[in-house]
């Protein structure tokens, strides 16, 4: 614990404190609310061993509950899998009352408001935020949810495993990821102007899809402040976001979790190529058109540079260093397939042994690393340490919203009528307004559930599913919706919050939750609205 003047006591005992604290309200919010339990007879048929491969970076599998309806999804089909294949076991699933989802929506509103409130609070108290809202729904999971369920668990500790596991692989690439970049340094010689600087946005769009939207944006966000030093505005930033942390990655499963996930559940690895590049092409085109355009603006508004600033034309030239970083860079990036493999050759599930290597190899990474390197890329762990004490809370307490659309079927009942996610417009829509604030790859697969229908989605049914219309169709918006609008907010997507943690950190006045999200409507909409006029309408 640490006492500071006007941030008062904070550090890791108050987080502990704070996490107790969630606890015990979460364990007091039992004795009041009790949960009711759907068909609580029900034999869920166990998932085929190939359907339990674990999901990429920050993916999280849901299991939903048994609900009627010709779109209503299977237990079996979302990772909720017995010990042997064939084997029925009965279960008590609960239903999820909406209020737990109030936890996930005054941590969203904390982390937008909270800065404008009280800046400097804020900044020595968010873990405690986190881990405070967090504990609430753990808590009430731990002890409401008390009923067996599968593998000698019950549906509290089983779906919280499941949000430990899956933000331990989360936090692993990412940080992994970051921390290894640190010891890469790309540098750009010459001054940043309209074009340049939208060229290496369109190389890294490219650059995302091998080596995904977290890879490229912690490869380029660096090179891409620098190279506009004296001149770089938050606009920048966002639009850096928009096509290499979001759009830019739609490509390949490497590209994005939500196609990563689709891919283990049996869309082609090369589906996405073949189906996705016009709409890809349009929604980056139109965001590199749109950066180009500000970013021209911008530049006629500045004074003239001064002698001694770089030349404004030609001069230009790249090196990259940090061999360690690079190769470190390609073992994160391969460790990602290993507990999928693992649990599909071998059997072994539930042990985090792709997370391990990722961290392992980002911390040899950072020893080996040039100290010349990591000073001139000014790095820091704070960033990664903001990024993983605030999606502690964010994982845990999207849980239940998460459960709560996975039992929804694709039917949403608004009091006055009842919505039903079935054509390709609402499919792309649906999958992408909830992308945009819970997890996109869970996001995913229960809207792929829901286009793909009550069938089980075994690899063989996907493939023929995603190979033919309508089938094509459906999941072309499924897949469009949860890449693209990952971008309308900084929670949307893994690498967002971590591109605005690093330009924080580097001196740049990035926009609020809020006047982020207000940018992407305004700067974001008009190419997403046009993928959806020429291809999916």
């Amino acid at each position: 614990m640490s006492f500071k003047q006007k941030g008062g006591v904070h550090g890791p005992l108050v987080w502990v404190i704070s996490l107790v604290i969630g606890l015990l309200v979460g364990g007091l919010l039992t004795t009041v609310i009790t949960p009711t339990y759907a068909d609580p007879g029900a034999v869920v048929p166990e998932a085929p061993h190939e359907s339990r491969a674990a999901p990429a970076e920050g993916s999280e599998q849901h299991a939903p509950l048994s609900v009627t309806g010709e779109h209503a999804p299977r237990q079996a089909d979302t990772g909720v899998a017995a010990d042997h294949a064939g084997h029925a076991a009965p279960v008590q699933t609960p239903v999820i009352p909406i209020f737990l989802c109030v936890p996930f929506v005054l941590l969203l509103m904390s982390i937008a408001l909270m800065p404008f409130i009280n800046a400097k609070v804020w900044h020595h108290h968010f873990p405690d935020f986190s881990f405070f809202l967090g504990g609430v729904t753990v808590g009430y999971y731990l002890i409401q949810f008390s009923l067996p369920y599968h593998h000698d668990m019950t549906y509290g500790v089983y779906q919280m495993m499941h949000v430990g596991r899956e933000y331990i692989a989360f936090i692993a690439l990412v940080g992994g990821l970051f921390v290894a970049s640190g010891g890469v340094l790309i540098d750009i010689r010459g001054r940043g102007r309209p074009l340049v600087n939208t060229l290496l946005l369109a190389f890294g769009a490219v650059l995302a899809n091998v080596v995904g939207t977290t890879g490229a944006s912690m490869l380029l966000i660096r090179p891409f402040m620098r190279l506009n030093a004296g001149r770089l505005r938050a606009i920048h930033i966002v639009l850096f976001i928009f096509i290499i942390s979001n759009c830019g990655g739609s490509l390949t499963p490497i590209g994005d979790p939500p196609l990563y996930l689709g891919y283990l559940k049996g869309v082609p690895f090369f589906w996405t190529l073949i189906h996705l590049v016009p709409m890809w092409a349009t929604a980056v085109g139109v965001l590199l058109v749109t950066f180009f355009v500000i970013d021209s603006v911008l530049e006629r508004r500045e004074p003239p540079p001064q002698p001694e600033a770089p030349p404004a034309t030609g001069g230009y030239s790249v090196r990259i260093r940090g061999t360690v970083g690079i190769m470190a860079l390609a073992v994160i990036i391969g460790a990602v397939f290993v507990d999928p493999f693992l649990a599909e050759q071998f059997g072994i599930e539930g042990i985090p042994v792709g997370p391990a290597i990722q961290v392992v190899v980002a911390l040899l990474a950072h020893k080996l690393a040039p100290k010349e390197i990591l000073t001139a890329n000014e790095f820091t762990f704070f960033p990664v340490k903001e990024v993983g004490l605030l999606f502690v809370g964010i994982f845990a307490t999207m849980a239940p919203a998460l459960g709560y659309l996975a039992q929804s079927g694709g039917q949403f009942d608004l009091g006055f009528t009842v919505l039903k996610i079935q054509s390709p417009t609402a499919l792309y829509f649906g999958t992408g307004s909830l992308s945009a604030f819970l997890d996109n790859a869970p996001t995913y697969a229960n809207f792929l559930q829901i286009a793909f229908g009550s069938g089980e989605m075994t690899k063989q049914a996907v493939f023929e599913f995603v190979m033919h219309p309508p089938g094509a169709e459906l999941t072309r918006a499924v897949s469009l919706g949860a890449v693209f609008f990952g971008a309308y907010t900084y929670i949307g997507n893994g690498p967002n919050f971590m591109v605005k943690a690093i330009a924080d950190a580097s001196g740049v006045k990035m926009p609020s939750f809020f006047g982020y999200s207000l940018r992407a409507i305004l700067f974001l909409s008009p190419a997403l609205l046009l993928v959806w006029a020429i291809f999916i309408r």
